[in-house]
This record gives C-alpha cells, structure tokens and sequence, in this order.
C-alpha cells in the first residue's frame, strides 16, 4: 500500500515524492533502524501496530487490576511500566509475564499449602481442646467423688471410734457392776456360812444338854512341834488363847458397812420363863427351828452360788461378745482408715491431673489464638485471593497473547515491507 501511494504521490505531487525520497534516504533509513526495530521502510506501519498491540496488553492487564483491585495492581503495576516504555521490546516484556506467572502459581501454591496447614491445624486443635475439657470435666468429677469418699469414710470413722468409746464404756460399768455383785455375793455366804455354822454350834450345844449322845465336843488342840517337845521334856503347854468371834465360838463374818449393809437387829432378851425350861419335848421344837434356819440359810446360799454362776457365765460371754465386736470395729478403723488415706491420695492426684489440664486447656487457647492471628486473615481472603491470582494469570496470559500476535504480526509486516522495491 505504501509502494501504491508513493507511486500516486509520485505522478500527482512532485513535492511528495520528494518527501517520501527524503524519508527513505540511506540516512533516514539508519536513524529509523536506531529508534524503531523493524525494516526502516515500515516505520508508519510498524510504529501504529506496536502501539496498538501495547494499548491492547495494557487494557487486558488494566482490567485485571480494575477487576481484583490491589493485589493485581500490586503485580502487574511492573508489567505496565514495561508495556509503556518505548524501548523495551516485546520478548523481555514477554519473559517478564512468564516469570510473574510463576510467582503467582508458587504464591497460590503457598497459600493452598498454608490452608490446607490450617484447616488441619484448626482440626487438631479443636480435637484437642474437646479432649483437654472432657479431662477436666473427668477431673472434676473424680476429685468430687473422692471428696464424698473421704467425707462418708471420716463419718463412718467417727461413728466406729465413737462406738468403742460407748462400748469400752459399757464394759467398764459391766465390769464394776459384776465386780460389785460379787462382792455382794461373798458377804452373803460368808455370813450365811457363819450363821449356819453358829446354828450348828447352837444346836450341839442344845444338844449337850437336851441330847447328851448327839452332842460332839471341841477337838482338842493340835500342839505345834515344838509345844509337844516341850510338853514331852516335862514342860507344860502353852495357854489356849481365848476364841473369838461371835459369842466367843471363834466364829467370824465379814460384814461390809455401806449403803446396802444389811443391818441385823440383835435378838430380844430370853423371856422370864426361860430359867424354867427343862428337859422335854420341847426341845424338839427349838432344834427342828435351827434346822429349819440352816436349811433356809443353805438354799439361800445355794440360790446365790446360781445366780453369781448365772452372772459370771452372762458377764464373760458379755465380754467375749464385746471384745470380738470391738476387734471388729477396731479392724473396721484401720481398713476403712486405709481406704481414706487411698482416697486421699485419689483426690490429690484428680486434683493435680485438673491442674495440669487446665494448664494445658489454656495453653491450647493460646495456641488456638496464635493460630487464628496467623490464619483468619488467609482463610477468609482465601476464594478472594485465589480468584485475583486466576484473573491475573488470564490477564497476563491476554497480555502475552497479544503481544506474541503483535509479534509474529511484525515480522509478517516486516518480511511483506523487505520485499517492497523503493521507488
């Protein structure tokens, strides 16, 4: 077209042809080749299709920045300073859309990475605080259930102490009751015995006198030793001490003064008649009484003798029964003892396990906020992020589009313009 006009220009307009001349003179030709790439003689066509293919990339490129806003326009602000300087050609512009392209995709790569890291993080975290609170909760519980332990044992401790205390009580006042009771019983038949042996003595008496062959004198007294060698060498015996006891019979009673002293009235004076008594049928009467006294003063002591056996046997077995149940309780306190200290032992090391998880729970709260510091900010920008990467690939790739089509179509001019004859 151009070789067409300059050949009408040429015909119609001598000052024109004199111009194109001029324009493609060797000189002129040298200094287009220094300002514009390309065959000298399209430097009209080849300047318009250059800026044309370099509108057409930087609209492309504008767009994405228009459309993603900052984070394209912060990556593709370099791809257009290039685009608009004149004397940067269209390869290195080309590799420049080919090695921020890269960028992008190791930046996306990043950022699917460092979700995917805290998408997992967030999981694991989570998990671990649901397991850290249930621990807790355990804990809790556990150390709360040792607590009513500890309380129900140290009632049942005080209630089995308190138990031996009443019955070592009981025992004690047993043990003096029977100890009484058998002093008691003591005195009886000492003084039973005595009276029955004063009844016997009485009626041997009676007998001396009213029974002359019943009658059993006093034993004649035993010399010591030493009394027969004295008497046997001619000496004489030593005096018969003066019996004592009751009326002189030698006969003794150990009667308790005290409260419950059972107090004998001593016997009326004989009746004036009594020195008339004689020997008679009458006698009968007053042995057959003191028979009838010893044979009531034998069944009592024989009803004594039962009773204190009755006592003694309820005593002991009282004791036996005591001193098993207190063996009983008393074993009952160590285990029970044991089971407290074990349960003590439980509740500090709940206590010690709630500590320590709770530590834990709230470093995990920590951890979580670091977490949510470092990724809240990704995951939320993520879709936004990864949707202004793909515009700015699509746009560079536009960019590179056209500029590569921008390309080819100049080396197609410039081939057609090499092969113009000048005129």
């Amino acid at each position: 077209m151009l070789a067409v006009t300059t050949t009408v220009l040429t015909v119609y307009k001598p000052c024109v042809s004199e111009t194109i001349t001029l324009l493609n003179s060797d000189d002129a030709l040298e200094l287009f080749k220094g300002s514009l790439p390309g065959a000298a003689s399209s430097f009209v066509q080849f300047g318009k299709n250059a800026m044309k293919q370099r509108a057409s990339a930087v609209a492309a490129i504008r767009a994405a920045q228009d459309k993603f806003g900052k984070p394209a326009r912060q990556h593709l602000d370099f791809i257009m300073l290039a685009l608009r300087g004149q004397k940067v050609g269209f390869d290195k512009v080309i590799g420049m859309i080919d090695a921020m392209k890269e960028t992008l995709k190791t930046e996306q790569t990043d950022d699917d990475d460092k979700k995917a890291y805290c998408a997992k993080a967030f999981d694991e975290v989570e998990d671990s605080k649901k397991g850290l609170e249930q621990g807790v909760s355990d804990a809790e519980a556990a150390a709360a259930s040792a607590e009513e332990a500890i309380a129900s044992l140290s009632a049942e401790l005080k209630a089995l102490n308190k138990g031996i205390a009443a019955l070592d009580s009981s025992v004690a006042d047993a043990t003096e009751q029977r100890k009484n009771e058998h002093a008691e019983f003591s005195e009886l038949i000492a003084q039973n015995s005595a009276a029955v042996e004063l009844l016997g003595m009485a009626k041997n008496r009676l007998n001396k006198f009213y029974q002359p062959k019943l009658y059993v004198p006093a034993s004649k007294r035993e010399l010591s030793e030493e009394d027969r060698i004295a008497v046997n060498m001619g000496g004489t015996a030593p005096p018969t001490p003066a019996p004592g006891g009751i009326g002189g019979t030698g006969i003794t009673a150990l009667v308790q003064l005290s409260e419950h002293k059972r107090v004998v009235d001593a016997p009326p004076p004989p009746p004036e008649s009594f020195s008339a008594y004689t020997k008679s049928k009458e006698h009968g009467g007053v042995i057959a009484m003191l028979d009838l006294l010893v044979k009531d003063l034998e069944k009592e002591i024989t009803e004594a003798e039962v009773s204190e056996k009755n006592s003694q046997a309820e005593y002991e077995q009282m004791s036996a029964d005591a001193a098993a149940m207190r063996a009983a309780d008393a074993s009952a306190i160590i285990e029970k003892g044991a089971a407290k200290a074990s349960a003590e032992e439980n509740l500090q090391a709940h206590e010690d396990t709630h500590a320590s998880l709770t530590n834990e729970l709230m470093a995990n709260a920590e951890y979580t906020s670091s977490l949510h510091s470092d990724c809240d900010w990704l995951m939320q920008y993520y879709d936004q992020r990864k949707a202004a990467r793909a515009g700015e690939i699509d746009a560079l790739n536009n960019a590179k589009a056209v500029l590569s089509g921008a390309d080819f179509s100049l080396m197609q001019t410039g081939a057609v313009l090499r092969g113009t004859p000048r005129s």
